[in-house]
């Protein structure tokens, strides 16, 4: 399982609405995940869904750029996305500690994998 090329990467990025990347970002930070994933439709070939994890590779792993484009939402793929990406951090380390941020649209996603919220014990931060 690898990224999704840079065009790709960004385009997902930008139709489902993530965080706008500048092409440099990318070039430097799409090969330095612990494990990536992306899938392409059979009759277009055009790459239509994407997940990556980052890690220290032994106990610490974290869910990043999961984007399904729009036309494609809803059939299966962010689900079949989650679930290889799970699959292979269950498989390195079974008591991994998971984490991910979860903007609206990708709750009930998340949910269904067995992601809860974390406050009022935690709660995510970030420097602005």
């Amino acid at each position: 399982m690898k990224p999704p090329a840079v065009d790709d990467y960004l385009r997902l990025r930008e139709e489902s609405g993530l965080s706008a990347r500048t092409r440099a970002e990318v070039e430097n930070g799409i090969d330095g995940a612990w494990a990536a994933a992306h899938v392409i439709h059979v009759e277009s070939g055009e790459t239509v869904g994407m997940g990556r994890v980052i890690s220290d590779g032994g106990w610490y792993f974290h869910i990043i750029d999961m984007a399904v484009l729009p036309g494609h939402q809803r059939k299966g793929i962010g689900d079949a996305v989650m679930t290889a990406l799970l699959r292979l951090i269950h498989e390195h380390a079974p008591t991994a500690s998971v984490s991910l941020l979860a903007d609206p649209p990708g709750r009930r996603l998340y949910e269904r994998h067995g992601f809860v919220d974390t406050a009022p014990a935690s709660v995510g931060m970030r420097r602005a």
